[in-house]
Protein backbone atom coordinates (compact mmCIF):
# COMPACT_ATOMS: atom_id res chain seq x y z
CA UNK A 1 0.00 0.00 0.00
CA UNK A 2 1.31 3.47 -0.84
CA UNK A 3 0.98 5.95 1.55
CA UNK A 4 0.83 9.47 0.58
CA UNK A 5 2.52 12.64 2.60
CA UNK A 6 0.56 16.09 1.98
CA UNK A 7 3.22 18.37 0.65
CA UNK A 8 5.31 20.38 3.45
CA UNK A 9 4.67 23.55 1.94
CA UNK A 10 0.66 22.60 2.19
CA UNK A 11 0.59 21.54 5.81
CA UNK A 12 2.82 24.64 6.80
CA UNK A 13 0.60 26.92 5.15
CA UNK A 14 -2.55 25.36 6.92
CA UNK A 15 -0.85 25.26 10.13
CA UNK A 16 1.06 28.87 10.13
CA UNK A 17 -2.19 31.15 10.79
CA UNK A 18 -2.73 28.96 14.10
CA UNK A 19 0.95 29.19 15.38
CA UNK A 20 0.34 32.95 14.53
CA UNK A 21 -2.11 33.35 16.39
CA UNK A 22 -1.18 31.05 19.62
CA UNK A 23 1.96 32.79 19.66
CA UNK A 24 0.54 36.26 19.59
CA UNK A 25 -2.19 35.47 22.04
CA UNK A 26 0.45 33.99 24.69
CA UNK A 27 3.00 37.24 24.06
CA UNK A 28 0.04 39.40 24.09
CA UNK A 29 -1.40 38.36 27.67
CA UNK A 30 0.15 39.92 30.72
CA UNK A 31 0.94 36.84 33.16
CA UNK A 32 -1.94 36.37 35.86
CA UNK A 33 -1.29 39.47 38.76
CA UNK A 34 -0.55 37.80 42.16
CA UNK A 35 -3.52 37.43 44.39
CA UNK A 36 -3.27 39.71 47.65
CA UNK A 37 -2.57 36.52 49.78
CA UNK A 38 0.32 36.16 47.77
CA UNK A 39 2.02 39.62 47.58
CA UNK A 40 1.61 39.83 51.61
CA UNK A 41 3.06 36.44 51.86
CA UNK A 42 5.96 37.01 50.14
CA UNK A 43 6.59 40.41 52.06
CA UNK A 44 6.23 38.89 55.33
CA UNK A 45 9.04 36.38 53.99
CA UNK A 46 10.96 38.68 52.42
CA UNK A 47 11.03 40.76 55.95
CA UNK A 48 11.57 37.54 57.78
CA UNK A 49 14.48 36.01 55.52
CA UNK A 50 15.74 39.84 56.29
CA UNK A 51 16.11 39.67 59.69
CA UNK A 52 16.96 36.22 60.27
CA UNK A 53 19.89 36.99 57.99
CA UNK A 54 20.55 39.69 59.88
CA UNK A 55 21.26 37.35 62.73
CA UNK A 56 23.24 35.05 61.11
CA UNK A 57 20.46 32.44 60.74
CA UNK A 58 17.99 31.16 57.52
CA UNK A 59 15.17 29.24 57.04
CA UNK A 60 16.29 25.55 56.13
CA UNK A 61 15.42 25.34 51.72
CA UNK A 62 14.21 22.23 50.06
CA UNK A 63 17.55 20.30 48.88
CA UNK A 64 19.70 21.72 51.83
CA UNK A 65 20.71 19.55 54.41
CA UNK A 66 18.71 19.52 57.88
CA UNK A 67 19.97 21.67 60.61
CA UNK A 68 21.05 20.37 63.77
CA UNK A 69 18.40 20.25 66.66
CA UNK A 70 20.32 23.39 68.00
CA UNK A 71 20.49 25.17 64.96
CA UNK A 72 16.46 24.51 64.65
CA UNK A 73 16.09 25.72 67.96
CA UNK A 74 17.31 29.00 67.18
CA UNK A 75 16.22 29.71 64.17
CA UNK A 76 12.63 28.94 65.53
CA UNK A 77 13.29 31.17 68.66
CA UNK A 78 14.42 34.05 66.11
CA UNK A 79 11.15 33.53 63.93
CA UNK A 80 8.66 32.94 66.30
CA UNK A 81 9.97 34.66 69.30
CA UNK A 82 11.43 32.77 72.41
CA UNK A 83 10.00 32.78 76.55
CA UNK A 84 6.39 33.62 77.29
CA UNK A 85 3.68 34.47 74.64
CA UNK A 86 2.86 37.99 75.63
CA UNK A 87 -0.41 37.85 72.84
CA UNK A 88 -2.91 35.69 74.24
CA UNK A 89 -6.53 35.22 73.40
CA UNK A 90 -9.35 32.80 74.74
CA UNK A 91 -11.84 32.34 72.04
CA UNK A 92 -15.28 31.41 72.51
CA UNK A 93 -14.51 27.06 71.68
CA UNK A 94 -11.85 27.46 74.57
CA UNK A 95 -9.06 27.27 73.06
CA UNK A 96 -6.15 29.79 73.57
CA UNK A 97 -4.23 31.31 70.77
CA UNK A 98 -1.10 32.58 71.87
CA UNK A 99 1.74 34.81 70.36
CA UNK A 100 4.97 36.39 70.62
CA UNK A 101 6.18 40.46 69.74
CA UNK A 102 9.86 39.46 69.99
CA UNK A 103 10.58 37.45 66.52
CA UNK A 104 11.42 37.88 63.01
CA UNK A 105 7.41 36.80 62.22
CA UNK A 106 6.12 39.31 64.80
CA UNK A 107 8.57 42.11 63.34
CA UNK A 108 7.44 41.37 59.99
CA UNK A 109 3.77 41.81 61.16
CA UNK A 110 4.33 45.18 63.45
CA UNK A 111 5.55 46.45 59.93
CA UNK A 112 3.26 45.81 57.47
CA UNK A 113 0.25 45.70 59.58
CA UNK A 114 0.80 48.55 61.18
CA UNK A 115 0.36 47.01 64.78
CA UNK A 116 1.27 43.37 65.54
CA UNK A 117 -0.92 43.32 68.48
CA UNK A 118 -4.69 44.64 67.17
CA UNK A 119 -3.51 42.16 63.89
CA UNK A 120 -2.95 39.11 65.93
CA UNK A 121 -6.54 40.04 68.05
CA UNK A 122 -8.64 40.56 65.02
CA UNK A 123 -7.03 37.59 62.54
CA UNK A 124 -7.62 35.14 65.61
CA UNK A 125 -11.36 36.30 65.58
CA UNK A 126 -11.94 36.27 61.82
CA UNK A 127 -9.90 32.88 61.93
CA UNK A 128 -12.04 31.64 63.98
CA UNK A 129 -15.76 32.56 63.49
CA UNK A 130 -16.80 28.87 61.85
CA UNK A 131 -15.63 27.17 64.98
CA UNK A 132 -17.22 29.75 67.12
CA UNK A 133 -20.64 29.49 64.92
CA UNK A 134 -20.41 25.87 65.66
CA UNK A 135 -19.40 25.57 69.83
CA UNK A 136 -22.32 28.33 70.32
CA UNK A 137 -25.09 26.73 67.78
CA UNK A 138 -25.62 29.95 65.80
CA UNK A 139 -25.64 30.49 62.73
CA UNK A 140 -22.39 31.95 60.65
CA UNK A 141 -24.02 35.01 59.28
CA UNK A 142 -25.20 35.73 63.37
CA UNK A 143 -21.63 35.11 64.42
CA UNK A 144 -20.26 37.76 61.16
CA UNK A 145 -23.17 40.22 62.19
CA UNK A 146 -21.68 40.08 66.25
CA UNK A 147 -18.23 40.55 65.03
CA UNK A 148 -18.83 43.17 62.72
CA UNK A 149 -16.31 45.40 64.21
CA UNK A 150 -13.54 42.65 64.16
CA UNK A 151 -14.50 41.85 60.59
CA UNK A 152 -13.84 45.61 59.33
CA UNK A 153 -11.04 46.06 61.56
CA UNK A 154 -9.01 43.01 59.75
CA UNK A 155 -9.75 44.24 56.47
CA UNK A 156 -8.43 47.75 57.41
CA UNK A 157 -5.07 46.21 58.91
CA UNK A 158 -4.87 43.56 55.48
CA UNK A 159 -5.42 46.22 53.52
CA UNK A 160 -2.63 48.44 55.32
CA UNK A 161 -0.67 45.44 54.61
CA UNK A 162 -1.46 45.15 51.40
CA UNK A 163 0.09 48.60 50.51
CA UNK A 164 3.00 48.07 52.59
CA UNK A 165 3.78 44.72 51.12
CA UNK A 166 3.21 46.10 47.29
CA UNK A 167 5.51 48.87 48.44
CA UNK A 168 8.75 47.14 49.72
CA UNK A 169 8.13 44.60 47.01
CA UNK A 170 8.59 47.29 44.25
CA UNK A 171 11.09 49.44 45.67
CA UNK A 172 13.57 48.22 43.63
CA UNK A 173 11.70 48.77 40.41
CA UNK A 174 9.76 45.75 40.12
CA UNK A 175 7.48 43.50 42.15
CA UNK A 176 9.29 40.09 43.32
CA UNK A 177 6.17 38.47 43.81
Amino acid sequence: MLQMRPPTKTVAALLAPGLLLTACTAMGSAPPSPSPDDVIKAATRKLTDDCLARQGLALPRPGQPTPSSVEQRRVSEALFGSGEAELSLRLPTGYVVRAHTDGCLAAAQQRLYGDQSRWFRTSVIVNNLRPEAEQTHRSLAEVRSRHRAEIAEWQRLRAHALTEATSLLTAKGRPSV
